[in-house]
C-alpha cells in the first residue's frame, strides 16, 4: 500500500523543494521576477489602486506637490501623475512583451532559414547586416516618421531594429547544432527538414531565445520612453512613461517629480528585466555557471 500513496505524496514536496532550490540558486533570477510580477500586477490592477482617469484635465490644481490627494502631484493640466505613472506600466510593459515576441518569432524564422538554406544564407545575413548597421533608435525613428503615431506602430518599428541580433544569434545556434550526431543521425533516418526543425532544432532554441526575448523586452521598454520622450513614439494623448516625462522635461527645475517618478518605474522595470534575463541564462547555462 505504501508503494501506491507515496507518489501520490511526494510530488508536490518535490516541487516545492525544486523550486525553493532553485530560488537559492539562482536568487538574481529570483529578485528580478519578482519585481517584474509586481510591476505587471501594477499594470493589470491600475484601476484598484486609488488612481484617477489619467487623461483627465483639472487645470485649478495644476502643478501641485505631492501630497495625500495626489500623491506624486499633478502636471502642468493638473492630471494626477500618480495615475498616470501606474497607467502608464500598461504601455511601457505591453510594448516591451509585444516586441520581445514579434524580435523573436520573426528572428527564429530568418535564423533557421539562413542556417538551414546555404541559398538564403547570404541574401538574409547581408540584409541583416544592413539593418544592424544602423543604431536602433535610429531606425526607429525613421520608420516612425513615415507612419503615424501609435502603440502598434511603435512595436513594429521597433521589432524591426531588434529582430536582425535574434536572426544572428539564431543563425549561429542552428549553424552548431547541425553539425551535432543526433541531428545527423535524424537526417541519416531520413527525417524531413520541417520535422527535423520541429523536433530537434526548435527545442535547443527555446533556452538561448527566452535569455534573448529578455534583453530585447528591457531595450524595446527603453527604445519606447525615448521615442516618446522625443515625440516619435506614442500619441501625447496616452499616459506612457517616456510622454509623462517629456511633459515635465521644461519644469525640471521646479518641478522634478514629474519626471522623477515615471523614470524610476521604468528604471526599476528595465532592472527587474535584466535581473530576470541574467539568471536565466545561468540557469539555462550550466557551463557557463562552472565557469564563472
Amino acid at each position: 500500500m505504501s508503494a501506491t500513496i507515496l507518489p501520490d505524496v511526494l510530488p508536490p514536496v518535490v516541487r516545492r523543494g525544486a523550486v525553493w532550490g532553485f530560488l537559492r540558486r539562482h536568487p538574481t533570477a529570483a529578485l528580478g521576477a519578482a519585481i517584474l510580477v509586481v510591476m505587471v500586477a501594477i499594470a493589470v490592477f491600475a484601476p484598484f489602486l486609488g488612481t484617477v482617469n489619467p487623461i483627465a484635465i483639472d487645470p485649478i490644481h495644476r502643478l501641485e506637490d505631492p501630497s495625500a490627494r495626489h500623491w506624486f502631484g499633478t502636471d502642468m493640466l493638473g492630471r494626477d501623475v500618480y495615475s498616470r505613472t501606474l497607467y502608464g506600466a500598461r504601455i511601457s510593459l505591453g510594448v516591451g512583451f509585444a516586441v520581445a515576441l514579434c524580435a523573436a518569432a520573426a528572428g527564429t524564422l530568418v535564423g533557421v532559414s539562413a542556417g538551414f538554406v546555404r541559398l538564403l544564407d547570404g541574401i538574409l545575413m547581408r540584409v541583416m547586416d544592413g539593418l544592424m548597421s544602423i543604431p536602433p533608435i535610429l531606425l526607429a525613428i525613421a520608420l516612425m516618421a513615415l507612419t503615424r503615431a501609435s502603440v502598434g506602430n511603435v512595436i513594429l518599428a521597433i521589432s524591426v531594429s531588434e529582430f536582425p541580433r535574434v536572426s544572428r544569434l539564431v543563425r549561429g545556434i542552428v549553424l552548431s547544432l547541425r553539425e551535432q550526431p543526433f541531428v545527423e543521425a535524424a537526417i541519416a533516418a531520413g527525417t524531413r527538414t520541417p520535422a527535423l526543425i520541429r523536433r530537434h532544432i526548435l527545442p535547443n532554441l527555446m533556452a538561448a531565445l527566452l535569455v534573448q526575448a529578455t534583453f530585447t523586452c528591457a531595450s524595446a521598454m527603453i527604445t519606447e520612453a525615448i521615442l516618446s520622450f522625443i515625440g516619435a513614439g506614442t500619441p501625447p494623448i496616452i499616459p506612457s512613461w517616456g510622454n509623462i516625462m517629456a511633459e515635465g522635461r521644461a519644469l525640471w527645475e521646479i518641478k522634478p517629480y514629474i519626471v522623477f517618478f515615471p523614470a524610476v518605474f521604468l528604471s526599476v522595470t528595465v532592472l527587474a528585466v535584466n535581473l530576470l534575463g541574467d539568471g536565466m541564462r545561468d540557469a539555462l547555462d550550466p557551463r557557463l555557471a562552472k565557469r564563472l
